[in-house]
């Protein structure tokens, strides 16, 4: 009786909304129909467009004009420790002009090399050691030293900025709930949803095409992860800590610094991880706006077509990327294991020691650098080169198989792009609106309802409805395809150890790599336009869906498990109805961060001919036009905010379902 009774009370919700959708499915399907007679309600009228752009310029204008002062200076006293980190990594020291300049020479290629092996062993051990010093020999023996070195200064700048600006957001945030609802939320949403290319238009316009614009850009884009790893850090210090330390008669200020965050300290080394990586990626790009280094030559051989300078200078960055990453990883779980704490010793960098063997090998390599000059520039007899190899690679691949890849993407893209792109281009944007609201208000109430609708009319009442679904359509499927490759696969790593050590250090790879790398070896096979860039974003987004499905089975209790074996359960039956069902919003979370690094990937597949947002501000960018560009960002940004709303709200209310 009592299973009767609650099926009868759980139907008619569930009945009134599948009528309700399938009214609104068909409201929407006759408004296309009648686009004819309610044109405006297909396709947003050219007159009542917003001229929004336009007042965004307007104001970037006023401020240029009127606060150019305030710009001078901060890229004043931004250049001076920019201009030093430069000088010392990538540059020389000069002192007087002319003849009698006094010349202080950059650091001795191999001191640097000797100081990552060093670094490596004291964090992780002889493995790490060899694997971060290797890839500093690496981008020194194929010829990427100066490159690499100038974008490595401008991230050894950027990244301390990042670090204290996003602690102090995150403890503000912590310690006033309003303002994180209010404020920082909101503010880290735009930040992480805004494409790339956005942060660098006003950025060109205000702080001109230098160095220090394309600091200032990394730093803005890099910086929400420090911000939420110092949230969450503080919320997790247990509660037997905090009175602990007031029982000890703490000041607030002392209980903040001398006892809560260095018990959120692993937490917070993730956050920093996180923020090197994405400085990383950020100054690739930037070096559209005067950062130079290896994301300048990466784009000057693209230009060019010389496929084999673009992949060294794109596998130096990979060479790097995976250093930076594994040292900060191995610092991390050194914090988080406590190892370094317990036994009184204060951190690798703290440590008298190391700090002064690495100054030590500093000082004495560069100073013998004047008299030995192999000491100080990587000698051109011992570098090597394999772009012919790769030019010869690609155009064996070309002839080989030029007739199997052409029909594959011609095929590609009269069966599946087209239609798909025809279908969401045609879509009413007023019936869009509707629906995604109707979704919001299923899910979460009035309140989503009415954001996910006024983000979604935003695209269609600033005249870039067309450019939206535009980029939709290659943002879903691309996603799409990466859940039907992930999930399988991240099932399969869940369910076999073996199989799992297997897909860890490709996805692992495959994280670290800049989003550049991935365009790269795609064009060289597929030339430019949506298939490459469908391709690039599957291999740059897939990793999420990977790793939350495997995280989501695993982390099943096995209580529940072993209750279904004792049940009579089969493994088969185990996976489907028991580790399935309850891992289900583990995955959604997956599919939800797969749709935003999808969507992050497809602004940048710009550069290979997508006709999009992303060519909107691509377009901007190379006219400095603020406005059209930041205005594309919003209308990017609101994509993934909208994705990201309604998958997190039917995430809450799935595991709400699943207790």
């Amino acid at each position: 009786m009592t299973v009767t009774a609650n099926a009868s009370r759980t139907r008619p919700p569930i009945q009134r909304w599948l009528v309700i959708w399938v009214l609104a499915l068909a409201a929407v399907l006759v408004m296309f129909l009648l686009q004819e007679r309610l044109p405006w309600a297909v396709n947003y009228p050219v007159e009542a467009v917003v001229p929004v752009a336009d007042w965004v310029s307007a104001l970037m204008g006023w401020i240029k004009s009127n606060l150019c002062w305030l710009t001078r200076s901060v890229t004043a006293v931004l250049g001076v420790p920019l201009d030093f980190a430069l000088n010392l990594l990538a540059k020389n020291f000069k002192f007087g002009h002319g003849a009698d300049a006094f010349v202080l020479p950059r650091l001795s290629w191999v001191g640097v090399c000797a100081v990552a092996f060093l670094a490596g062993h004291a964090a992780g051990g002889r493995k790490l050691s060899l694997l971060v010093g290797g890839c500093f020999l690496y981008i020194a023996l194929f010829g990427q030293w100066t490159s690499a070195m100038l974008t490595l200064a401008l991230i050894s700048i950027a990244v301390p900025f990042c670090i204290l600006t996003g602690l102090f957001a995150g403890i503000w945030a912590w310690r006033t709930p309003w303002a994180e609802r209010l404020v920082v939320s909101p503010a880290l949403d735009l930040m992480q949803t805004i494409p790339t290319f956005a942060y660098l238009i006003p950025m060109l316009l205000l702080f001109g095409n230098s160095p220090v614009s394309a600091m200032i850009a990394t730093a803005i884009f890099a910086t929400p992860p420090m911000v939420r790893a110092t949230m969450l850090g503080l919320s997790r210090v247990p509660s037997e800590i905090d009175d602990f330390s007031e029982m000890a008669g703490c000041t607030a200020r002392q209980k903040l610094w001398r006892v809560l965050l260095p018990s959120a300290r692993p937490t917070l080394m993730v956050g920093v991880n996180q923020v090197i990586m994405l400085a990383l990626n950020m100054v690739i790009i930037a070096s559209m706006i005067g950062a130079g280094g290896l994301g300048y030559d990466v784009l000057l051989a693209l230009r060019a077509l010389k496929v084999g300078e673009a992949m060294e200078a794109g596998l130096a960055i990979v060479a790097l990327a995976i250093a930076l990453d594994r040292l900060s990883q191995a610092i991390a779980r050194k914090q988080a294991k406590g190892n370094v704490h317990r036994s009184g010793s204060p951190g690798f960098w703290r440590r008298p020691p190391n700090l002064t063997l690495a100054i030590a090998i500093l000082a004495v390599t560069t100073l013998l650098g004047l008299f030995v000059p192999a000491l100080a520039t990587v000698p051109k007899a011992i570098t090597f080169t394999t772009a012919p190899l790769w030019k010869a690679a690609v155009n064996w691949v070309t002839i080989n198989f030029f007739d199997v890849i052409e029909a594959f993407r011609v095929a590609l893209i009269l069966n599946v792009l087209n239609p798909v792109r025809a279908f969401c281009e045609g879509f009413p944007w007023l019936g869009a609106a509707f629906l995604l609201g109707l979704a919001g208000y299923q899910l979460s109430g009035l309140r989503l309802a009415v954001l996910v609708a006024m983000l979604t009319a935003f695209c269609a009442v600033t005249g870039l409805w067309e450019k939206t679904m535009a980029t939709v359509y290659l943002c879903g499927i691309s996603a799409f395809l990466a859940c039907l490759i992930g999930i399988p696969v991240g099932l399969m790593a869940a369910r076999s150890d073996r199989f799992e050590k297997i897909v860890t250090p490709v996805i692992d790879t495959l994280q670290v790599l800049p989003s550049f790398c991935f365009i790269i070896p795609v064009v060289m096979l597929f030339r430019v336009g949506d298939v490459t860039a469908m391709i690039a974003t599957i291999a740059f987004a897939v990793v999420p869906a990977i790793r939350y499905t495997n995280h989501g089975i695993r982390q099943v209790p096995s209580a529940l498990i072993e209750a279904a074996k004792v049940s009579g359960c089969t493994p088969r039956q185990t996976f489907f109805r028991v580790q399935l069902p309850l891992a289900l919003p583990e995955i959604m979370l997956g599919v939800n961060q797969t749709i935003l690094m999808a969507l992050a990937m497809i602004i940048i597949c710009a550069m290979v001919g997508t006709r999009d947002l992303g060519q909107e501000v691509f377009i901007a960018l190379s006219k400095a036009d603020s406005g059209r560009g930041i205005v594309a960002g919003l209308a990017i940004a609101f994509i993934g905010i909208v994705a990201d709303r309604l998958f997190n709200a039917w995430t809450a209310k799935a595991r709400a379902r699943l207790g």
